[in-house]
């Protein structure tokens, strides 16, 4: 019997730690988002839609995400956690894995932490929906869940926007509000006010965030009269903070993926959304013009696709190898 080539050759992990000293920028990482949607919107990407598992029960999960862009030279596949029970025990929300391989022959070449890259990737398609869905002229930026992903979404829409001015945080946990208003001022200049309620925050805002657990039964905590002419809102936790009639006053409702979006429909979610107006990638693409007059309501809910992590994933490799970070294993 023949003895065929097992594939050899190593791989390259990188820690959390390894990750974050990459350096790659917030700017960058917009950057290689964008790149990637422009991709997916002239159909030049793979993306299936996420595999989830549940073995925490109530609204944890674990998704299996894999994505290929044949331009940019990446594939790779994201294990990803989110349990909200998590913070009981001082574990994070969200923690994962992301495995790239070589295109050329499926042989994996790198194991990275995703934790970091989760983080950024997301708060990154909100900044790239932001640059044709918001207001030049917003001031006014409302955060609802002030942890790792309103951190990151400050940072992100921050480069996106440039005439903001002024953050409202609102966190059910105050010292997470206060320490988001603190970065909010100390490290990029602007004013921050931490609002004690969410009507607080959301009320006279240009752009909001909601940050919080994903959830299959939504809160619904944000009302339509809330809602001042011209806002842009982007909801990192699906449609958990959104009341059906605040929904329904929204001129544009963009997703990054609609089959995406159609199949956590069929999975329970989402029962109650306006009709969805285009994709993040037909917006990059210039296919739709996305916002076109300045008193718009419009949405951006995008999932997290999996076209996100392998482009910032390809960046993260490469300026990892650059600098000698983490460890090659032998396969």
């Amino acid at each position: 019997m023949a003895v065929h080539d097992r594939g050899g050759g190593t791989i390259r992990y990188l820690s959390r730690a390894d990750v974050e000293r990459s350096a790659v920028s917030m700017l960058e990482v917009i950057e290689a988002v964008e790149s990637a949607f422009r991709c997916k919107g002239h159909g030049r990407v793979e993306l299936p839609p996420k595999t989830a598992v549940h073995p925490g029960g109530a609204d944890s999960f674990i998704h299996a995400m894999p994505a290929s862009i044949p331009e940019m030279g990446v594939v790779g596949v994201k294990w990803i956690a989110g349990y909200p029970q998590n913070r009981a025990h001082r574990a994070p929300y969200i923690n994962g894995l992301l495995i790239r391989s070589d295109p050329a022959t499926g042989i994996p070449i790198a194991v990275m932490d995703a934790t970091w890259i989760t983080a950024v990737r997301t708060a990154a398609a909100s900044a790239v929906s932001a640059r044709y869905l918001a207001r030049t002229d917003s001031h006014s930026l409302a955060i609802l869940g002030c942890g790792v992903q309103g951190l990151a979404h400050l940072e992100a829409l921050r480069l996106a926007i440039g005439s903001l001015t002024t953050v409202h945080a609102f966190d059910p946990d105050e010292l997470q509000a206060a320490t988001l208003a603190a970065v909010a001022r100390d490290q990029h200049g602007l004013q921050a006010v931490v609002a004690a309620t969410p009507e607080d925050a959301v009320r006279g805002s240009d752009v909001i965030v909601t940050a919080g657990p994903i959830l299959r039964e939504p809160h619904a905590t944000i009302r339509a009269d809330w809602l001042a002419p011209g806002v842009f809102a982007t909801a990192v936790d699906f449609d958990s903070y959104w009341d059906p009639e605040a929904l329904a006053a929204l001129d544009m409702f963009t997703t990054d993926d609609v089959p995406q979006l159609d199949h956590f429909r069929e999975l329970g979610y989402f029962k109650a959304i306006p009709p969805i107006t285009t994709d993040l990638g037909q917006l990059v693409t210039g296919a739709h013009p996305g916002r076109t007059s300045p008193g718009q309501r419009t949405m951006a809910c995008n999932l997290g696709v999996a076209i996100d992590d392998v482009a910032v994933g390809g960046r993260v490799l490469r300026a990892a190898e650059n600098r000698g970070l983490g460890v090659t294993v032998e396969l």
